[in-house]
């Protein structure tokens, strides 16, 4: 596929993908979504992949003017969100790959919560997270109605949706909403640092923790104790394991190959 609407970058074992509608504020659109699918599915080789926007925003969420309704007249959203934005936050908790949220700027609506569905978020200083539905008379969806009371508890998710207030980047790493905020001229760097690091490790061990992490609420303790057996069980006798015992016992650098 001939991307218009995003960019796809493979550098070693890291795939970086760029909302690409700077004018727009990287606000999506159906070709967009069908882009970013395709993208990610392109991916599936890399060991972790980085989202981002072009420009001065991450993403501004749905873009109106996409759905070619006059003012006043009536239109499914719950279309839209069955057909694009639930199957894009399906697909983010459940790729074996840590992805990573790279917030440049904006991040309103569905944009932050497609942040937000990452397994990590750094942010920029500038950066803001805008749960701008409520103005709409709209809910925070694309995950956000769930993310949000599990991430910052319920006092603060209904303050954020229900004012439509901008939430900083410091206050958002302050609250435990994303991983880190950092300074705008750091944003590449740190960025560019944890995709290395994370890249460097053993990838089956990573997609075992983004699993059992995303899935605990389902299970009892008894019952995630038993699967953390299952998975020592698992992960012990992968060649990964027997590479970093072995690294680390002969003082070496290990190299994981993902067996």
């Amino acid at each position: 596929m001939t991307y218009q609407t995003i960019l796809l970058d493979h550098s070693g074992h890291v795939a970086r993908i760029t909302l690409n509608r700077p004018e727009r504020l990287n606000s999506f659109t159906r070709q967009m979504h069908g882009e970013l699918s395709d993208a990610l599915h392109q991916a599936a080789d890399a060991r972790v992949i980085v989202l981002t926007g072009a420009g001065r925003g991450f993403c501004a969420g749905q873009d109106l003017n996409d759905r070619a309704v006059a003012p006043g007249e009536a239109v499914d959203l719950g279309e839209t969100v069955e057909e694009s934005w639930n199957p894009l936050v399906r697909r983010l908790a459940t790729i074996p790959q840590p992805v990573i949220a790279r917030v440049n700027g904006v991040a309103a609506g569905a944009g932050a919560n497609i942040a937000l569905a990452c397994d990590l978020v750094v942010a920029a200083r500038s950066a803001k997270f805008i749960q701008s539905f409520s103005a709409l008379g709209l809910i925070p969806d694309s995950g956000g109605s769930w993310h949000l009371p599990r991430l910052v508890g319920q006092a603060r998710a209904l303050g954020l949706a229900l004012t439509g207030e901008p939430l900083s980047a410091e206050q958002a790493a302050a609250w435990g909403l994303i991983w880190k905020c950092v300074d705008d001229d750091a944003l590449d760097a740190e960025t560019d640092k944890l995709a290395q690091k994370l890249a460097s490790l053993p990838p089956l061990g990573l997609a075992a923790i983004k699993n059992l992490v995303r899935t605990s609420s389902q299970r009892t303790l008894d019952q995630e104790l038993d699967l953390q057996r299952d998975e020592m069980r698992r992960l012990g006798f992968t060649a990964d394991y027997r590479e970093g015992v072995a690294a680390f016992l002969e003082k070496r650098s290990p190299t994981f190959t993902g067996r």
